[in-house]
């Protein structure tokens, strides 16, 4: 009897300790997310490594106590539902959408259900996420990109001083874009400018919209379009042929050849999602009492070999702290 009693005991202490090693220290509890991003493209891939460190600072990490689901949408607003009814059928802790058409995909599949935290987004507002005081709608809270539009202008002014017409691709289905555009148009005429826009439904048309807009504008100027700007290396070869600048709107897209932008850092931005999403996974605060944040310095990035080839240069007005992306 002895024999049988240390056998059981010793059983019973084996599955205490695999009971106690899901989250690397005994009894601690491993969070199950998911992370739907809408597109493939490098700020939203920043967005999410920052995402992942800011939950890392707050003592949630992968391999450790977190278990992600990562899903990309590559700008389907079909494959986004299906992914986030997909978190929803699979019961995760917290969704993180990352860009307004997956936010808005994530916030319809989880009805305030499973906490949403969201990213990249320009105009919470305007997507249904956040009330005018920042506050929100229901189970969601996140951080907004909202362009610096009044200094993308001054920008573009100070680099092109006899330019007319600024050009702006957009997708028409992305609300972000829409009130993007409202901004520009509403302040393009302090600095000279008429806006030109050219709208698309679909990765297919940018080609054609593209050839239709430029013998119309000056310069182009991105907004964080998700369809626009997967499809940036088209818009650049077709641009760079005619001799036409295109402006980013955030580092990567400097990095790929547009010629400068005053853009924010994507990483921070994700980071700062990050710490809110641990807040509500330790049950600190629900996602509902947290109000939306938004980062408003940027800086200006500009890509010296593009420069070059239009003739262009960054004035020393404008070159104190700003970043050639070209020597990294």
């Amino acid at each position: 009897m002895k024999k049988v009693a240390a056998v059981m005991m010793s059983a019973m202490l084996a599955v205490g300790l695999l009971a106690g090693c899901g989250g690397g220290q005994t009894g601690e509890k491993t969070y199950k997310i998911g992370i739907a991003q809408f597109a493939e493209h490098g700020s939203l891939d920043n967005c999410r490594q920052g995402f992942l460190e800011g939950l890392k600072e707050a003592g949630i990490e992968e391999g450790k106590n977190l278990e992600v689901d990562y899903q990309n949408a590559q700008s389907n607003g079909s494959t986004a539902n299906q992914i986030a009814q997909n978190y929803v059928a699979n019961n995760v802790d917290l969704i993180c959408a990352i860009a307004t058409p997956m936010a808005q995909s994530a916030f319809t599949a989880a009805d305030g259900k499973i906490p949403l935290i969201y990213t990249a987004i320009s105009d919470p507002v305007d997507a249904g996420l956040a009330n005018a005081d920042k506050s929100s709608t229901g189970n969601v809270t996140g951080t907004s990109d909202k362009l610096p539009v009044d200094k993308q202008l001054k920008m573009i002014r100070a680099m092109m001083p006899e330019a007319k017409n600024i050009g702006i691709l957009y997708t028409t289905s992305e609300v972000n874009s829409e009130s993007a555009i409202a901004e520009y148009q509403a302040l393009a005429g302090q600095y000279g400018f008429t806006i030109v826009t050219q709208g698309i439904s679909k990765t297919a048309d940018i080609p054609l919209a593209v050839d239709q807009l430029l013998p119309k504008v000056d310069c182009l100027t991105n907004l964080t379009d998700n369809t626009v700007v997967s499809s940036l290396d088209v818009i650049l070869d077709k641009a760079n042929a005619k001799n036409i600048p295109v402006f980013g709107s955030e580092i990567e897209q400097v990095k790929k050849g547009c010629v400068a932008a005053q853009g924010l850092d994507y990483i921070e931005l994700g980071k700062v999602t990050g710490r809110m999403a641990a807040q509500v996974l330790k049950g600190e605060k629900k996602a509902s009492e947290i109000p939306y944040e938004q980062i408003a310095q940027s800086s200006l990035y500009y890509n010296s070999t593009a420069l070059a080839q239009l003739n262009l240069r960054v004035p020393a007005e404008l070159s104190e702290g700003a970043t050639d992306v070209a020597e990294q």
